[in-house]
């Protein structure tokens, strides 16, 4: 038996809803945790699968936590274990930020090297240059990475990272600000949940200053304290519900979140004739009545377009008039998604990094199966939008990263349906 989304699509959305905490943001949230020497509580969790997974290994590894309601409180005072091991780590890719966490609090560390998503090689190499460059000796052999502070606490050093990179960013923030002496980030990355999470460090008694633009500075301290901290809005599900609304010519509004956060995806609504319209933390999208223009999407580091909407907007492009054109330059594995969007009519052709896709009439309902995460969110917008009956299986990824994603849409109005067969 698997779980399957049926959805019969041409129901325009209406209506207000709120996104969940920030999926990324509460990745990096609770393993920052562990640096802390008292208990410490994360309100506005998701009701996520990676939350869940990240709760399991925390446990596993001696930390009382206590769940509920979106709420989570978590001792840190009784982890005795140095090790995450495969048999949970396999389940999600962010589980590397348990490295820099461990690494800063302990001195040593030993993860196995992440799962996740298929969307292309994301490698670690700019995480273990820069504990190399804090003074941990690295070691990645039999699946994986250990590292220890030969003296047993990090040393303060200027990390440059050669790409931007938000996990290697966090991570070093992590590893660095309870290390001795002062750290600096330069190329460092600036999306919301970098500074979400230097927000939360500081507030447990971190010094860390810089974080939303490219050079982020860390002093050491000896030790954090307890504090109670409210995860920002999910960016992601924010933008996945406005193109979701454009893509049915649906009324909606998006209460509860960050507008300056959406920027770059407004922009692209608005150039393909999308009515967008800003309030001071609500956006609502609304349908302008006349037919999608083309537009072109380049992927970039924040504050330019996410790579985490590129799948879910494709499903807008396939009915846009015209051919449009997205380059993504932050994953090189990372249209998938498009053959399945095939079976439903779309046209398209990839060379390398960039995708051309071909505007199509409509699209028509059809079997298809979420490849990964943000896959998955593209084919139920695409579903929403079809004729037809769309169903959609691989659900568990979907579950990594919306919370509840066909409750709140079906409170929009959409036929959408979670049923097993």
């Amino acid at each position: 038996m698997e779980d399957t989304l049926i959805i019969q699509g041409g129901r325009p959305l209406h209506g207000v809803v709120s996104p969940s905490g920030a999926k990324n943001a509460a990745v990096a949230l609770l393993p920052a945790a562990l640096l802390c020497d008292e208990p410490c509580t994360v309100e506005n969790l998701p009701d996520i699968r990676d939350v869940r997974v990240l709760a399991r290994i925390l446990e596993q590894m001696g930390a009382s936590v206590d769940y509920h309601s979106g709420c989570m409180t978590l001792d840190p005072r009784c982890v005795t274990s140095r090790e995450a091991t495969y048999d949970l780590i396999r389940h999600m890719r962010a589980s590397y930020y348990l490295l820099g966490a461990m690494l800063g609090k302990f001195g040593e560390a030993k993860i196995a090297l992440p799962g996740g998503c298929e969307i292309g090689q994301r490698p670690i190499d700019q995480h273990l240059k820069g504990m190399e460059a804090l003074g941990a000796e690295v070691e990645v052999s039999h699946g994986f990475v250990s590292a220890k502070a030969p003296q047993g606490r990090l040393v303060g050093g200027e990390v440059y990272l050669d790409v931007v990179s938000v996990g290697a960013t966090a991570n070093v923030m992590m590893a660095a600000v309870r290390a001795q002496g002062r750290t600096t980030i330069v190329n460092a990355a600036k999306e919301p949940h970098i500074v979400d999470l230097a927000n939360f460090l500081n507030a447990m008694g971190a010094n860390v200053k810089g974080a939303g633009t490219d050079v982020i500075r860390v002093r050491g301290v000896e030790r954090l304290h307890g504090c109670t901290y409210t995860v920002i809005p999910d960016q992601i599900e924010t933008g996945t519900l406005m193109i979701a609304a454009a893509a049915t010519r649906g009324d909606v509004t998006i209460e509860n979140m960050i507008p300056a956060h959406m920027e770059s995806i407004s922009a692209k609504l608005e150039e393909m004739g999308v009515i967008v319209e800003e309030g001071e933390s609500s956006i609502r999208v609304t349908d302008s009545g006349k037919p999608f223009s083309q537009t072109n999407i380049k992927t970039m580091p924040y504050p330019g377009f996410p790579t985490d909407l590129q799948q879910p907007i494709s499903a807008l492009l396939c009915v846009a008039q015209g051919s449009s054109m997205v380059e993504e330059n932050i994953f090189e594995d990372r249209f998938k998604h498009l053959g399945q969007l095939q079976r439903m009519g779309a046209q398209y052709r990839v060379s390398g990094r960039v995708a051309m896709i071909d505007g199509v009439k409509s699209l028509s309902g059809s079997r298809v199966v979420a490849t990964d995460l943000r896959a998955g969110a593209c084919l139920v917008i695409a579903g929403l939008m079809a004729q037809g009956t769309t169903e959609i299986t691989g659900l568990r990824h979907i579950d990594r990263g919306y919370d509840h994603l066909e409750e709140k849409l079906r409170s929009l109005g959409a036929d959408i349906q979670r049923v097993q067969k």
